[in-house]
C-alpha cells in the first residue's frame, strides 16, 4: 500500500475524530473528570483494567467502582481500612469483587511506598534498563500480588505474550497529553508507546497491510506500533484513538485507498 495514501487517510481520519466530543461512549471519558494526576491515574488504571467486553457494560461497571472512591480516589485508598471497597455484589465478566478489590489493594500499597503510580512505573522502567517489557512486567507483578490462582488478571504482563490492549491502553492515557488522551506522567516519551491492539484493531491493521500476524498477540501489538511508527514517527500511537471509532460508535466505513477495502463495526471492545 502507498505509504503517502495511507498517511494521508490516517491524517483525514484523525481530524475528523480525535475529538473529546466523540470520546463517551468510552472508558477514558472518566479520566476528564479529574484534574489532579494522581487521582487520574488511579481512575485510568481502574478503567482501563475492566476495559473489555461490551462497551455500554464497561461503561457502567467502571462507574460503579469509582462511585465507591469518592471525588478523591487517592485521598480514598490512603484513608481506607476496610478491604471490601467493592461492594460484594459487583461482578464485570470474567472480574469479581475479590479481583477489584485486591488490585485497589495494591495501588494503595503503592502509593504509601512510592507516593503515586507514575513514581512505582518509573521505578520499574528504570530497574528494567528502560525495557518497556521487562517493566511492566514488574509493574503487572506488583499490581497483581495475593490474585487467586486461575482468576482474570487486571493487570496483564507482556511475559505472557498476550497483546497487553488493557496496558498499554492505560499507558497511552497517561503518557500521550494530545487531543483525546489527558496525559500527566513523564517517565517515557510517547513515541515509546504501543498500540493496545484488540480483535477490532488487528482486523483493521490487517486491512491497511499493517501486520501479518494472524493472532492479535504481543508480536501483532509489536509489529502495527512499528509500522505506525514509521508514519508518525514521534507519536505511533496517533491513530489508535480515531480508528477505534468504528467499533464503540457502530460506525461502517467504506474507503478507497488503492484497492477497495471495507472496515465492518463491531458492536464491543476487546
Amino acid at each position: 500500500m502507498d505509504k503517502v495514501k495511507l498517511k494521508a487517510f490516517l491524517e483525514g481520519m484523525y481530524y475528523v475524530y480525535a475529538r473529546r466530543e466523540l470520546v463517551n461512549p468510552d472508558p477514558l471519558y472518566f479520566l476528564y473528570s479529574y484534574s489532579d494526576v494522581r487521582d487520574r491515574e488511579i481512575t485510568g488504571l481502574i478503567a482501563s483494567s475492566l476495559a473489555y467486553g461490551r462497551v455500554a457494560q464497561i461503561m457502567k461497571s467502571v462507574d460503579k467502582v469509582l462511585s465507591c472512591l469518592g471525588d478523591r480516589p487517592r485521598e480514598f485508598l490512603l484513608k481506607n481500612k476496610d478491604f471490601e471497597v467493592v461492594p460484594s455484589s459487583f461482578k464485570h465478566r470474567f472480574t469479581t469483587a475479590y479481583d477489584m478489590n485486591n488490585l485497589l489493594a495494591n495501588v494503595t500499597g503503592v502509593l504509601k511506598e512510592y507516593g503515586s503510580i507514575e513514581a512505582f512505573a518509573g521505578e520499574c522502567l528504570k530497574s528494567s534498563g528502560g525495557d518497556l517489557f521487562s517493566g511492566m512486567d514488574k509493574f503487572s507483578d506488583r499490581l497483581s500480588q495475593n490474585k487467586k490462582d486461575g482468576s482474570f488478571s487486571l493487570v496483564s504482563a507482556p511475559r505472557d505474550g498476550s497483546a497487553c490492549k488493557r496496558l498499554f491502553l492505560y499507558l497511552k492515557w497517561m503518557v500521550r497529553d494530545i487531543d483525546v488522551d489527558p496525559g500527566g506522567w513523564e517517565i517515557m516519551d510517547k513515541r515509546d508507546l504501543l498500540i493496545p491492539l484488540d480483535v477490532h484493531m488487528h482486523r483493521i491493521s490487517s486491512l491497511l497491510h499493517l501486520s501479518n500476524r494472524k493472532s492479535h498477540d504481543l508480536l501483532a501489538a509489536s509489529s502495527v506500533s512499528h509500522a505506525f511508527r514509521s508514519i508518525s514517527p514521534s507519536d505511533p500511537t496517533r491513530f489508535d484513538f480515531p480508528l477505534s471509532r468504528f467499533g464503540i460508535r457502530h460506525i461502517h466505513l467504506s474507503f478507497l485507498l488503492g484497492d477497495a477495502y471495507y472496515i465492518t463495526s463491531a458492536s464491543s471492545t476487546q
